[in-house]
């Protein structure tokens, strides 16, 4: 036995509200990764209902790594709600015709990037992450925080905005486990390895 089948949309026996994401999601522009699961105290279809104005027209992708734990209610709110702030007015004029189509010409609406999330990170129930944001490997993002900036990798943050609390190992611990990358090993050697991956010695690793 290698651990549960990553392509099974349920992985837990009789349980429906924990998914494999990536077996659920049907956006192209959502990428997750393998083991990454969702869990939602109703339904797993709530997830992209929760990645608001992911629009084809703006191009924008949320990109989610491996075996990341994303609790129920986070939203990611993607470039589409982006409006004008440098403007006299931020009203999406165009949007509504009518003599207001010319209103956007020669202009564009703010673009911050894509969503990008690392490997191995949770999110807490009813975080909010904004576009443009990365968050790195193995941080771990508060319940209720609203992430509007880049999170540094095996950081804890939380709060709204979101600020970093602590990092969960120091720098040189956090500089191995980015070497280590054992979210990429096969499958049989994360196996043959999870009371290591459980423990708080890298060095056994």
């Amino acid at each position: 036995m290698n651990g549960p089948d990553k392509d099974l949309k349920f992985p837990l026996e009789n349980y429906d509200r924990l998914c494999f994401l990536k077996n659920i999601v049907k956006n192209p522009n959502i990428i997750i990764g393998d083991y990454t699961y969702y869990d939602d105290f109703e339904n797993v279809d709530n997830f992209e209902r929760n990645v608001k104005y992911l629009f084809d027209f703006t191009g924008d992708k949320l990109i989610i790594g491996k075996f990341c734990m994303i609790a129920s209610g986070v939203s990611f709110i993607m470039n589409g709600a982006n409006h004008l702030t440098n403007s006299i007015s931020s009203y999406p004029f165009a949007i509504f015709g009518n003599g207001w189509e010319k209103a956007m010409e020669g202009k564009t609406y703010p673009y911050k990037g894509d969503v990008i999330i690392g490997n191995d990170v949770w999110i807490g129930h009813k975080a909010t992450i904004m576009a443009g944001v990365t968050i790195g490997d193995g941080a771990i993002i508060g319940a209720n925080s609203t992430v509007v900036k880049d999170v540094a990798p095996y950081a804890i943050v939380g709060g709204n905005p979101a600020k970093e609390i602590r990092k969960r190992f120091d720098e040189n611990t956090i500089k191995k486990l980015l070497e280590l990358q054992w979210w990429h090993w096969d499958i049989e050697k994360i196996t043959q390895n999870i009371q290591k991956l459980t423990s708080n010695s890298i060095d056994e690793l």
